[in-house]
């Protein structure tokens, strides 16, 4: 048989996960990456010095039958990492919350903070140990044909029965109806849920939000050298499959022939042949590449769907002797009366200070960073430069005025200020408009599949189920992986019987 020629597009996590496994099948695999490192959103970029997240600065996803230790598994990568604890820090306007990782600390942590959702955390924990298990079983989810759902019938276990009211209800509703009313206590889960489900407990399906705010307990990681050490360890693992990846090369244009072979088109007036196509890119920007080949479903999809969020970044060079010791990263909420992002909701990320790739001698990488629409940043770049630069120096002062509450006199003692809007996401990950982060979580019913309508092209990445984080980026790649596999009529990739996360029965 013929080997099957594999392109993917894009060197992100979700695209060199999928193209690593599908290499170490026997497919000849090349990824294309446009820029001089791998990574995309969660890639970690140098400067003066430094080594910078570029968006995403927490992963998870290591625990046993967590997405990253399935695939590392497979592809025998020893990942390059270490947990962290506790796994924030939340300050809220009254409170503060240490979220740790250790199930007693927790326990007491959230008695006395708290105490309002003391219910609430019993149906949270069983529901997210559950789907901890369901999700190590690989499901075919959303399903795109009777064998999927037939194969999804198969990893349904009784523990899913109780907590199946939950897949249908928000995680406000969830609130409701235990009678959380108080304020500190539901701006602490809307305030959890916008980093791993990019929407707040009114519209976060409570099912997948059961998962989103368990990170802290199956653990949080910090990879030695950033973020993007989780790329360049899976770039690695390609090549060590006999897969190749090219940067520098950005794909510009998607042609499809009579005989459904593909080939791609690069900035460097180069071409690449393909039987099979992975897109580890967003919906809009597939879309582009395939101009009016692009099959009416997703010509649809671009034109209704709504944006994602963009955010807004700062970088800091700050000295090592003014951080905090106590804690890696913290979640600051200013005001409880306004919505959450746009400055009010700021993350904070400070590298390790074991990890001394990430800065010079005696400093840290400190990355502060919140949601933000991205409609106005591009409206005043196109009609309004002063304005834009006005508002960049107002979100500047508003991420400064927050990380004031963990770093005291930060504006000053930062020998690096560097900011970054959803131009510069664009612009370094070629990401349209600068989305980032995936889609919200609102209903399982909705959420977007791989599937593309073109046959043999699929999506990889943050923008198919189950998206979000490079955990989530992963758990959708081996699931591609697997369904390239079957489709190329070649053996079955391997995945493991059992899995489990920690404390888990089997």
């Amino acid at each position: 048989m013929k080997t099957k020629r594999v392109v993917v597009i894009g060197g992100g996590v979700g695209g060199l996960t999928a193209g690593a496994l599908l290499a170490r099948e026997g497919f000849a695999v090349t990824v294309l990456e446009a820029h001089v490192y791998p990574g995309g959103c969660a890639g970690t970029f140098y400067h003066k010095g430094y080594r910078f997240d570029a968006g995403a600065t927490v992963a998870g996803g290591f625990q046993p039958g967590g997405p990253h230790q399935i695939a590392g598994n497979l592809l025998g990568i020893q990942w390059r990492i270490e947990r962290i604890e506790p796994a924030w820090v939340i300050h809220l306007p009254e409170r503060t919350i240490t979220r740790w990782s250790d199930e007693s600390k927790w326990q007491a942590e959230r008695a006395e903070k708290l105490p309002e959702l003391r219910h609430f955390w019993r149906i949270q924990e069983q529901a997210a140990e559950a789907a901890w298990q369901f999700a190590a079983r690989l499901p075919e989810y959303p399903p795109a044909s009777l064998a999927d759902l037939l194969r999804l019938a198969t990893k349904i276990r009784p523990s899913l029965i109780p907590i199946s009211p939950l897949a249908l209800m928000s995680m406000g509703q969830l609130l409701d109806i235990l009678g959380v009313r108080e304020r500190n206590a539901r701006t602490f889960i809307d305030a959890q849920l916008l980093i791993s489900a990019q929407t707040t407990s009114r519209n976060a399906n409570a099912l997948y939000g059961a998962i989103a705010v368990d990170l802290p307990r199956v653990g949080v990681y910090h990879p030695h050298g950033g973020i993007g050490t989780i790329a360049r360890q899976l770039a690695e693992a390609l090549a060590a499959h006999g897969g190749r990846i090219i940067y520098r090369h950005a794909v510009t244009r998607i042609e499809r022939h009579a005989d459904k072979t593909f080939v791609l088109h690069t900035n460097k007036g180069n071409t690449f042949e393909a039987d099979i196509v992975l897109a580890n890119l967003t919906p809009w920007a597939l879309a582009e590449l395939l101009g009016d080949a692009a099959p009416p479903s997703l010509q649809r999809e671009v034109k209704t769907r709504p944006s994602t969020w963009g955010a807004f970044t700062l970088y800091l060079g700050v000295p090592s002797a003014v951080l905090p010791t106590h804690a890696e990263h913290f979640q600051i909420v200013q005001d409880l009366d306004q919505p959450l992002g746009e400055g009010n909701s700021v993350f904070i990320s400070i590298s390790s200070p074991h990890d001394t790739e990430r800065a010079p001698s005696g400093m840290r990488a400190v990355t502060l960073s919140t949601h933000t629409a991205i409609a106005p940043w591009w409206h005043l770049r196109k009609t309004d430069p002063d304005g834009y630069q006005r508002r960049v120096e107002q979100y500047r002062d508003k991420l400064l005025d927050a990380a004031e509450r963990v770093i005291p006199n930060v504006r000053n003692a930062a020998q690096l200020v560097l900011p970054g809007t959803p131009a510069a996401f664009q612009r370094f990950t070629r990401r349209p408009l600068g989305m980032v982060g995936g889609f919200p979580f609102a209903s399982l019913l909705t959420v977007r599949g791989p599937h593309t309508g073109v046959e043999n092209l699929w999506l990889v990445g943050d923008s198919i189920f189950p998206g979000q984080s490079t955990a989530g980026v992963t758990a959708g790649a081996l699931r591609v992986a697997a369904e390239v596999v079957r489709a190329a009529a070649q053996r079955r990739i391997f995945l493991p019987r059992r899995a489990s996360a920690p404390s888990v029965a089997q």
